[in-house]
């Protein structure tokens, strides 16, 4: 080999030399291009996906914030009672019970003599036209007034769950497993089925709207005032009687200003003696008339002891619930109020082992009754 041709072939080697270098950096500029793309891409993709991931979490959060708000508005969960659906007053908070048994006697007692004078001050024309009824005039309410607990028979509880107006209340309700009164709202636009889901139930009361103090901002529409005529107030206990035509009992959705009111109670009670009502008083106010009309119109007096949720905390509620069984304990029967709250519910279902040896009735098997 020459010189030149020896010279040619170095030439040629480092040219190739050179090529293959470069073919090189390029595939390894390829690599890490693909590399960087590779890894932007994957940081792109893991950071979407936690993205993703976090507002996923988040949508969660909120659908469940906003399905436990939609809870807490159906069945009325407002945190300050005082914003409540129900009026909130500070007979709420009392224990109501009658008064001992020889105070009431002694009442009866006076009634009859006062009923006895009446009738002999009568002249025999005055008799024969309007004869006297005496004790009878007072009938149902004495049945009430001289029952006494012969401690042997088990003790009865009325359970009441007021504003009931929808379907999902009513399930939730039958769903505690034992006798629990629904009373439920006559109907509105935001309650159009409230009459209809109460038929098929085996006794169901109304909860009847009727006037609240000033301070209460959420009556429902029709409630009865203290300003209406008669006409209007048998009006409203006609359209109940319609809508309901398998109840008996009513008892006030609140009312403190009403059921103190004696003329406008007057009305009510002759109207729904009329209608075969029978009212139950909630008793929204110690200056509660009923008691008074119950005589008057010869109709039972049926009166709530306890309101078991005037705070929506399960040791509270519990608690009223068994001061309920107290009383029923000592008298023979007790009448507690509640409402369709999640909590109250849940209390409800599980404190069934409190009612051992307690009776679950519908409010038109009191024993007095």
């Amino acid at each position: 080999m020459t010189k030149k041709t020896r010279k040619k072939s170095s030439k040629k080697t480092k040219k190739n030399s050179s090529i293959s270098k470069v073919k090189l950096i390029n595939i390894f500029l390829l690599v890490f291009l693909f590399a960087f793309i590779a890894s932007a891409l994957s940081y792109f993709i893991m950071k979407n996906e936690k993205e993703n991931t976090n507002k996923t979490i988040i949508e969660k959060k909120e659908v469940k914030k906003f399905q436990e708000k939609k809870l807490d508005e159906f069945f009325k969960l407002e945190e300050d009672p005082k914003d409540a659906f129900e009026e909130y007053t500070q007979e709420f908070n009392k224990d109501h019970i009658d008064k001992p048994f020889e105070e009431i006697k002694q009442e009866i007692q006076k009634k009859k003599e006062e009923l006895e004078k009446k009738k002999i001050e009568k002249t025999p024309l005055e008799k024969k036209e309007a004869p006297s009824k005496t004790t009878n005039d007072i009938s149902l309410f004495l049945k009430k007034s001289l029952y006494k607990y012969d401690g042997k028979s088990k003790p009865k509880i009325v359970i009441m769950i007021d504003d009931v107006s929808s379907s999902r209340q009513k399930k939730a309700i039958l769903d505690i497993g034992y006798k629990v009164n629904m009373a439920f709202l006559p109907p509105t636009k935001g309650h159009p089925n409230s009459a209809k889901i109460a038929q098929d139930l085996p006794f169901h009361m109304i909860h009847f709207p009727m006037q609240a103090s000033s301070k209460f901002k959420g009556p429902e529409k029709n409630t009865l005032k203290i300003t209406h005529t008669y006409e209007q107030i048998e009006q409203r206990v006609k359209d109940l009687r319609k809508w309901y035509p398998n109840a008996v009992f009513t008892n006030n959705h609140t009312g403190s200003v009403f059921t103190q009111n004696e003329e406008a109670m007057d009305k009510l009670f002759r109207a729904l003696k009329k209608y075969n009502f029978i009212f139950v008083d909630s008793r929204t106010t110690a200056k509660s008339v009923a008691k008074k009309m119950a005589e008057k119109y010869n109709m039972p007096y049926i009166v709530r002891n306890t309101f078991m949720d005037n705070k929506k905390e399960y040791a509270y509620i519990q608690n009223q619930l068994k001061k309920a069984i107290k009383i029923a304990k000592k008298r023979g029967y007790a009448i507690a109020i509640g409402h369709p709250h999640s909590m109250t519910i849940k209390v409800l279902k599980e404190s069934k082992h409190l009612l051992k040896g307690i009776e679950p009735i519908f409010v038109n098997e009191l024993p007095y009754l």
